[in-house]
């Protein structure tokens, strides 16, 4: 099965905030270490967690979640608004935030606030409704505070009238998966609580809950031991945890989110039409290796959240944030500023260089479906157009069919797009070697070995991500559909 629509993930959004700092001291008036606050950073919690992760790997992501109108609901929509599509419910109360004081990469405390309640909207349903409908697969993060069990009758709904793959990442204190799911995630402590006493080994609860949730796959996650995978009648097999520089991932790595990167990975394979044994196995990797990269707390997002605490917000270094959005990156440089001075921008904030290229003739959705996907991917993206004259090299005579100043100004005018480079030669390799972009994004069959621009990618300390294009637009296709109307 191919993906025919956006990744859905349904379920509980929070604020995760990390306040770092150093504890080199103790409480004169009680056995309490005092940090002392560098900075503040925030991100997505729970679902939109799963969403953003999801979104880095290039999915196109619709997230249904609750976000109250309070600082920290306001905050989560600015750092998910560039990575995916928000179906926004009603909540009564306010948005949960999860407060992680660490010193020196250790967590010391953490501090829970937040007590809203989601609720359905006539608008809200609907909306839901229109998304599960054109979803190639859906993703339930459910974290235990309702929307999850709000949409249980439209997941029902959904398995009977599609074959479309739903994966459920499980929560103690929310409901059971609904029944026809193509995979179940469960922690061990998650498992065991689904078998209510009967647990036995992950092994045996891995295929007991199979059985009992009516699943066509389980996969117990045991941390550095790696996952357990039970499929319908079929024995369960162990997939062993990722082997990372220095050796398997360790017990003593922060593994916040892992279940996070797990269930995302999974959820975005299963979607491509990987089965569901090689699908598993990627997610396994995928989690082991975000532990060893610092887990949630590693990661470096491009909006800081509104309201930080008052005795951390005089700490936050400006020098620790990344470029906010196209908008604050631009206020934020010189009139004219080039694509090299967007570079420099954002390496010199700590950001995530991201940088494509093509011909851009005629543009269609499906162009503005990958430039919006691949600079979901970073904090800035810079798109390498060819010339005239390189079209006409590649196209032939009679391409372009809009000239290389116009097509430059019409990306420019896409929020997604911050930079626009034009280069005259057959590839962009020279122009890479110069931007040195932290990800190259191709969309299309590509492989990664068939891409001449590959080599210069790496040369410069970069990766290739290729996307799915859309199906159904091309520019030859436009072209051809003008002439036979004409």
């Amino acid at each position: 099965m191919l993906v025919t629509g956006p990744l859905v993930v349904i379920g509980d959004s929070l604020l995760d905030v990390d306040v770092e700092g150093d504890a080199d001291r103790l409480c004169p008036d009680a056995p309490a270490p005092v940090v002392d606050v560098h900075a503040e950073r925030c991100r997505p919690g729970g679902a939109g967690l799963a969403a953003l992760l999801a979104a880095r790997d290039g999915a196109e992501v619709v997230l249904i979640t609750a976000l109250g109108d309070d600082p920290s609901g306001r905050a989560l929509d600015r750092l998910l608004a560039s990575s995916a599509e928000i179906v926004r419910m009603p909540l009564h109360g306010t948005t949960a935030r999860k407060t992680r004081v660490r010193a020196r990469g250790q967590t010391l405390v953490r501090v829970d606030t937040g007590d809203g309640r989601p609720a359905f909207g006539g608008l809200s349903r609907d909306r839901a409704v229109a998304a599960l409908r054109s979803a190639g697969a859906v993703l339930v993060a459910d974290y235990g505070r309702g929307v999850a069990d709000l949409h249980r009758d439209l997941l029902t709904a959904l398995l009977r009238r599609r074959d479309v793959p739903v994966v459920w990442d499980p929560h103690p204190r929310g409901s059971p998966p609904v029944p026809g799911c193509a995979l179940v995630t469960p922690s061990e402590a998650e498992a065991r609580a689904l078998c209510a006493g009967a647990y036995g080994t992950p092994g045996r609860a891995a295929e007991r809950l199979v059985r009992d949730l009516e699943a066509a796959a389980v996969a117990v996650t045991l941390g550095e031991r790696g996952t357990v995978l039970a499929r319908r009648a079929a024995r369960s097999s162990r997939i062993p945890a990722v082997e990372v520089a220095g050796g398997a991932v360790s017990g003593g790595a922060d593994a916040c989110g892992a279940g996070d990167r797990f269930a995302a990975e999974a959820a975005v394979a299963l979607g491509r039409g990987e089965p569901v044994e090689d699908a598993v196995a990627r997610a396994v990797e995928a989690a082991g290796r975000f532990v060893a990269d610092g887990g949630a707390a590693g990661l470096r997002l491009s909006e800081p959240a509104a309201g930080p605490s008052p005795a951390a917000s005089s700490a936050v270094s400006s020098a620790a944030l990344p470029v906010a959005s196209s908008a604050a990156l631009s206020a934020a440089l010189p009139p004219g500023a080039s694509a090299f001075d967007v570079a420099d921008a954002v390496r010199a904030a700590g950001g995530r260089l991201i940088a494509t290229g093509g011909c851009f003739d005629l543009l269609h959705a499906g162009h503005v479906s990958l430039l919006r996907r691949a600079r979901a991917l970073g904090d800035a993206l810079v798109v390498c157009l060819n010339s005239d004259e390189s079209v006409r090299r590649l196209k032939g005579p009679r391409r372009p069919v809009v000239a290389e100043h116009d097509r430059s100004e019409v990306l420019r005018a896409l929020d997604c797009v911050d930079a626009v480079l034009i280069f005259g030669a057959d590839t962009p390799s020279e122009v890479i070697a110069r931007l040195r972009p932290d990800v190259w994004v191709k969309g299309g069959d590509y492989s990664e070995w068939s891409m001449p621009e590959a080599d210069a990618v790496r040369r410069a300390g970069g990766e290739v991500v290729i996307l799915p294009t859309v199906a159904g637009y091309s520019t030859t296709g436009l072209i051809a559909a003008v002439q036979a109307a004409s």
